[in-house]
Parts: structure tokens; C-alpha cells; sequence
């Protein structure tokens, strides 16, 4: 995980990484869901990075992991190296990526279906501006423009279940 935090840090794409350090974005991908890298991986990593090779050592990331799970509140329980701003941001990320990927399905649909019947069918009408609706309120809410109440419940139905706060 510390590779992809570096690498998003220095705002490079895996591909751009795996050029850089010559290696391949295979070998990116299985070091960030968190293999440990060869030597030679760590050092080309440690030289594209300009950070000590042990940064990439499993007991580097050993070392991490525990003074981490010492620190780490459960909100980071998805992931142990996020500290809580930057999960809520990427939960944030993720909102709004599916709200576009939603805003693209919607077009693709009505276009198709529209091509497809025609524009004198009024049922199409209600049921794409029913789905533009739906849509519209995703937006609201992934742009955190509204704030439904259900919002933080996996979190109320976490605390409560562990009897502490998050």
C-alpha cells in the first residue's frame, strides 16, 4: 500500500510507475494489494521514489502495520495505511465515480431505447425522467450538496454493535 500511496502522491498512473521503474504493471498491481517486492523490484521502486529500500521490506511494513493498528481508529478498518481524511476521501472519490458512471448508463439507455422507439412513445418519457430524477438526487448527493440520514449508518451500526465509538 505505501507504493500506491507514493506513487498517487507524485500523481503517476501505474503504467507511468512500471516505465519508471522498469518493471511491469502487473508487478505494480500485486505489490499494492500488498506482495512484498523482490530486491531488485524494491530497489528500482526506492530509486524512482528517492526513499531507502527498506521502505518496501516486509519487515519495514511489519513494523508499520503494528505502529499503525496501535494508532488506528476503526474507521481505517477497510485499510490499515489510510489515515480517517484520506478514507472519507476516497469514499468521497468513489461517490462520485459512480454517480458519472450512472450519468453515462442513463444517456447510453435513453439513446438506445429513444433510437429504438422512437420519440412518440410518452412511456419512455416517464420512465427516463423518472431514472433522470434518481440520477439528478445521486448527484446531490455523491456532490454532498444533500445529506441523507443513512448516510453514516454503517458506522451508527458498527459503534453500536462494538458498544464504542469509531
Amino acid at each position: 500500500m505505501i507504493v500506491r500511496k507514493l506513487r498517487l502522491r507524485k500523481g503517476w498512473s501505474q503504467d507511468q510507475l512500471a516505465e519508471l521503474a522498469d518493471v511491469s504493471v502487473r508487478t505494480i498491481q500485486r505489490i499494492e494489494r500488498g506482495h512484498t517486492p523482490s530486491l531488485e523490484t524494491a530497489r528500482a521502486l526506492a530509486a524512482v521514489f528517492e526513499v531507502d529500500v527498506t521502505t518496501f521490506t516486509k519487515e519495514h511494513r511489519d513494523m508499520t502495520r503494528n505502529e499503525n493498528k496501535r494508532t488506528a481508529t476503526a474507521a481505517d478498518t477497510r485499510d490499515e495505511h489510510l489515515q480517517p481524511d484520506e478514507a472519507e476521501a476516497i469514499e468521497y472519490a468513489k461517490g462520485i465515480k459512480d454517480f458519472f458512471s450512472g450519468v453515462i448508463s442513463f444517456v447510453i439507455l435513453a439513446v438506445v431505447f429513444f433510437m429504438i422507439f422512437g420519440f412518440d412513445e410518452p412511456v419512455l418519457y416517464v420512465i427516463f425522467g423518472g431514472i433522470a430524477l434518481w440520477v439528478a438526487v445521486q448527484g446531490l448527493v455523491a456532490f454532498e450538496i444533500i445529506r441523507m440520514p443513512f448516510q453514516n449508518m454503517e458506522r451508527k451500526i458498527a459503534e453500536k454493535k462494538l458498544g464504542r465509538k469509531l
